[in-house]
């Protein structure tokens, strides 16, 4: 074998993802991981038997490469209904999660040395898939408490080279929704720039307090240059199927296509069906889901705030964030992440992994999504930690 370094430098000199980390962590320790964002439980029974049904009664061989039919025509139904979008079926090519329609996206738009505007905190799967692809990445770094957009940041970070715009709405790990204002800045902009607007939108079921999710897809001129990206693991609480798609105007579509089918080619045809069957389901399904989950988040925000600790806003997503030093704790986050799985038993993540560089370090998150139960363990050991500090 060469005595040359194996494999490519992007991959090579990475480590483990923090949630990978935490979540080994968490196993070895016997800890509650409030780390990794996935539901406690099997999820929906009614999702859960639907995939049940078509394992057994319906074909389990290679469905066709774009995804079946009646998937493909649920999810424009879908977007109709809930968010007005005017997509057809045939705008819409199902993947093997969202990450994989981000790393197809990706694959089919980016050229070498085209850059890649990101807002950072970020997903960590952007990053390292835009550098592999041959993309630069030109990250935008949003600030706490507000982590707003304004287009002084935004039309520092464009040049004549900038080609795509990669966004996550809501945003993980802040739990922020963009307003309205942001949005149609982001949609002034591409036009402005010929930018195609790659959107990350998976948590768009899982916002709260009567706050709307907008697709970027919508704003006037983006309808031709957007790729909306959705994740049946998060709008019915079952991660592990991954089971995402990505929606576009033909031209585009065409372009993801042809990457997704050198990737994982399809998808679990059953569950296809079932995702299919549970995007027919009515309005007050999503809704009794959203309401679960903010009971959820309420629950912790409002435990921990007893226990001493100050806690960020969350519109969205399965996420809030502990502000360290508002909460009177004398530790970065990377610090108090380790001690807390050690000392009181509970693993979270800190907001600086989401950072390629000049990361905030003050931040904390934590998953929502599970029962009361762990919850309410997970304040109490929380709480008795906040104790020993002082």
């Amino acid at each position: 074998m060469t005595s040359a370094p194996l494999g490519h430098p992007v991959y090579r000199d990475m480590p483990t993802t923090i949630f990978e980390h935490m979540s080994a962590r968490a196993r070895e320790t016997g800890a509650i991981n409030l780390g990794q964002g996935f539901p406690e439980g099997p999820g929906p029974r009614a999702v859960l038997q639907a995939a049940a049904e078509a394992l057994l009664t319906k074909s389990s061989q290679y469905p066709p490469m774009a995804g079946l039919p009646e998937l493909r025509s649920a999810i424009a139904d879908h977007y109709a209904r809930h968010q007005q979008c005017d997509l057809s079926p045939q705008e819409v090519i199902v993947t093997s999660g969202a990450t994989e329609a981000i790393a197809a996206s990706l694959l089919a738009l980016v050229k070498p040395g085209d850059e890649v505007l990101m807002l950072a905190p970020l997903y960590d799967a952007y990053l390292p898939l835009v550098e592999r692809v041959g993309g630069v990445a030109k990250v935008v770094t949003l600030t706490p408490p507000d982590w707003r957009v304004t287009r002084e940041a935004l039309s520092a970070a464009i040049t004549p080279r900038t080609r795509i715009l990669l966004m996550n709405n809501p945003v993980n790990p802040t739990g922020i929704v963009l307003r309205a204002a942001e949005l149609a800045l982001l949609a002034d902009l591409c036009v402005a720039h010929d930018l195609i607007a790659i959107c990350d939108e998976v948590w768009e079921q899982t916002v709260y307090d009567g706050i709307p999710h907008r697709p970027l897809i919508a704003f006037p001129g983006m309808r031709d240059r957007t790729v909306k990206i959705g994740s049946a693991g998060k709008i019915f609480s079952v991660t592990g199927w991954k089971v995402g798609w990505m929606c576009a105007a033909p031209p585009i579509a065409t372009l993801l296509a042809r990457a997704h089918q050198f990737l994982t080619f399809t998808t679990p045809p059953g569950l296809q069906w079932a995702v299919a069957e549970g995007l027919a389901y009515p309005d007050a399904w999503f809704s009794e889901q959203r309401a679960a989950y903010q009971a959820s988040r309420d629950r912790l925000a409002a435990g921990l705030a007893a226990a001493g600790y100050v806690v960020q806003p969350s519109a969205a997503t399965w996420f809030l964030s502990i502000d360290l030093p508002a909460s009177g704790i004398a530790l970065d986050d990377v610090a108090f992440c380790n001690r807390i799985i050690d000392e009181a038993g509970v693993a979270a993540i800190p907001i600086s992994a989401f950072y390629p560089a000049d990361p905030v370090t003050h931040l904390v998150r934590l998953c929502f999504s599970k029962t009361n139960q762990t919850l309410d363990q997970a304040i109490a050991r929380l709480s008795a930690f906040r104790a020993t500090l002082g």
